[in-house]
């Protein structure tokens, strides 16, 4: 069969890999260059410790009250949208513990099918994207996030991740001995590995491309040809692509590409930005880390380099970017690590882009009820690339009609 895969990003390139594999004569379409994207500035995080959805209860208060901060981590702009306005209505039905408890599970069970399928990915000649399993931090300042991190430490030993314990801060300080930490303790994830995604996104394409697979750039798609409920032709600027099969894997632009199939699902882009650079003097980080209060993501990469990354601005894709918010990352970064305070750098190396972001926390993957040969696969929201190998392997599995890995009726595209 043609399978025409519209979106370049991780999840999109995951599934084109795997529908390759399976025998499948692949087209990609992206409306960029495939040098762009979230796919390119997130953390690099393959993370089953991730089993807490967006959508979780105090997250709307919170949010409130970090409205008229500019640097603040999460923030949604204020705006008369209908999509926005639906969004946010199931967004809060969707931010309740009993909700946040039952996305565990199926959050739990993606990631770990996702870096199962990233090791393999590792041991293949032509991708060395520096994938590393040595578990994660997430670090805490204050009495009241040690006591969210007991909880939270609970919730992992009942979902089987049983590499989790918490580090008092001597503990954690002795797995940083070049940096100084200012942090009561943290809590360790051993079952989370990492990876460089400017190294991966690259090797992954390369990969796609000698073996075939037809990539078509710089095409926005405007609409489908379609015939008893089946999608033949995919309309795009630079013309017309047959197809057999499509799947819709446009990221924060989900929402206006599954309009086009007649569909809706309530999905915002969340912007979100990332600085990469090399630590100052002679410190070295050994372990990925998240900051709890100041919600700032740290990762070594290869090359001695560390990226740091963070802040949910639900707004729209053209919206001027708000450079304050990386000043409250580099903040948040100097409060728990002062060896690593930098001073703000030039607008030209600060990274942004935008997450799809569900209404509950879960992806999207599955087909439609409109048309009988459409995949839909997106609102990854913060895990794109931690989930993009796992969703490329059920996208192939659902259009080749076979058991998929896993149960993936929570990711029902017409749930809401």
């Amino acid at each position: 069969m043609k399978v025409v895969v519209i979106g370049g990003g991780i999840v999109g390139l995951s599934s084109a890999f795997y529908l390759h594999k399976a025998g499948h004569e692949v087209v990609v379409i992206d409306k960029e260059d495939l040098l762009q994207g979230c796919s390119y500035g997130n953390a690099g995080y393959i993370c089953p410790s991730h089993f807490i959805p967006l959508a979780t209860p105090g997250i709307v208060k919170q949010g409130l009250r970090w409205m008229w901060n500019s640097e603040s981590p999460f923030y949604v702009q204020p705006r008369l949208d209908l999509s926005l306005l639906r969004w946010g209505w199931h967004f809060m039905r969707s931010a309740t513990a009993k909700k946040a408890a039952a996305a565990a599970i199926p959050l739990r069970d993606i990631s770990l099918l996702s870096q199962l399928e990233y090791a393999r990915w590792a041991t293949m000649p032509g991708m060395n994207f520096s994938y590393q399993h040595k578990g994660l931090l997430e670090i805490f300042k204050t009495e009241e996030k040690a006591a969210h991190c007991h909880h939270t430490l609970q919730q992992a030993l009942s979902l089987g991740l049983s590499d989790t314990r918490l580090l008092n801060r001597q503990e954690l300080q002795a797995l940083e001995p070049t940096v100084q930490i200012d942090a009561l303790g943290a809590l360790y994830f051993g079952c989370d590995a990492h990876c460089y995604p400017n190294q991966l996104i690259p090797q992954l394409i390369e990969q796609l491309r000698s073996g075939g697979v037809e990539f078509i750039t710089q095409a926005q798609v405007s609409g489908f040809d379609s015939d008893h409920r089946r999608i033949g032709k995919v309309m795009h600027s630079k013309g017309i692509t047959t197809a057999d099969q499509v799947v819709v894997a446009t990221g924060s632009w989900g929402r206006q590409t599954a309009a086009l199939l007649g569909i809706r699902i309530p999905l915002m882009p969340g912007r979100g930005y990332s600085v990469t650079l090399e630590p100052p003097g002679e410190t070295r980080l050994n372990y990925p880390a998240i900051l709890i209060e100041g919600r700032v993501a740290i990762t070594p990469l290869s090359a001695g380099l560390v990226r740091f990354g963070g802040t949910m601005e639900i707004t729209p894709h053209d919206t001027p970017p708000r450079y304050n918010r990386v000043r409250g990352i580099l903040r948040s970064v100097a409060d728990f690590y002062p060896d690593l305070a930098v001073p703000f750098p030039s607008t030209e190396s600060i990274w942004y882009g935008y997450r799809p972001c569900s209404a509950d926390g879960l992806p999207y993957i599955g087909k439609i009820s409109t048309y009988s040969n459409v995949v839909v696969a997106t609102g990854h929201a913060m895990l794109g690339l931690s989930l993009g190998a796992g969703t490329g392997k059920l996208v192939q599995e659902i259009i080749d009609e076979q058991t998929p890995s896993m149960d993936i009726r929570p990711f029902a595209v017409e749930r809401f």
